[in-house]
């Protein structure tokens, strides 16, 4: 069986750097389509259908950042990464805050990009198959893996990928210690200081999602990671 070719959208205003990057992924197996002009990105993205976001912060007309917050707000199951010379604390943390996965700092080594590339996308192929079925009981939600949504009576809440991947992971391990360095390895692919400052946003959005079922929470344990405390007959 062939394997699939994923699709991945590069977002960069730099036309050496983008060139490099676009042929380098390609020769890796993966179908590129670079796009040089942000303003023609949420266009493209209501044509075509792409697995992973590649994107540039610094670009004219139209920055990384704002870009970004469109494309969550309009595709919020669509994963993005930013590819950036900024590398301040504030830069890292408001990428994370606008729903990137990742966070790349330029200068960046072709092969470590393919790498965490390869990572991200083999973490969120899995999703749709977390558990057989569809919707899980967690509580009085029901949980929509493969859609990222949780259902609460009439209530649809979407989460983003990251939510997804997160939620599903501590579901997998109810009422049992999940530890920092375990979720962010998984997830994120390493565990340091500004993913984990990225996973407590998660933790703090989840736990906002679940707060209509009173049974459901994610406990603290300070310095060692959290405890997902589900009712007996979800676990």
């Amino acid at each position: 069986m062939e394997a699939r070719r994923y699709k991945i959208l590069l977002v960069e205003d730099d036309q050496s750097l983008g060139y490099l990057l676009s042929e380098y992924l390609g020769m890796k197996g993966l179908e590129v389509r670079w796009v040089p002009q942000p303003e023609k990105v949420m266009p493209l993205l209501e044509q075509q259908g792409f697995d992973l976001i590649v994107l540039d912060v610094m670009m004219p007309g139209l920055d990384g950042f704002s870009l970004g917050e469109q494309i969550h707000e309009a595709f919020p199951e669509l994963p993005f990464i930013f590819l950036t010379a900024r590398s301040m604390k504030i830069d890292v943390l408001k990428g994370f805050s606008v729903g990137a996965v990742d966070y790349l700092k330029k200068p960046i080594d072709e092969e470590e990009l393919v790498v965490r590339i390869e990572a991200l996308l083999a973490r969120l192929e899995p999703l749709s198959r977390t558990t057989e079925e569809q919707f899980p009981k967690l509580g009085t939600y029901a949980y929509d893996i493969q859609n990222q949504q949780l259902r609460h009576g009439d209530e649809v809440i979407t989460l983003t990928a990251r939510e997804n991947e997160l939620l599903a992971f501590l579901l997998r391990h109810p009422n049992r210690l999940c530890t920092h360095s375990d979720i962010l390895k998984r997830l994120w692919g390493r565990n340091d200081y500004f993913n984990r400052k990225s996973l407590n946003v998660f933790v703090t959005r989840l736990r906002k999602h679940l707060s209509r079922d009173p049974s459901l929470k994610i406990d603290n344990i300070h310095g060692q990671g959290f405890i997902f405390r589900v009712p007996a007959g979800d676990s």
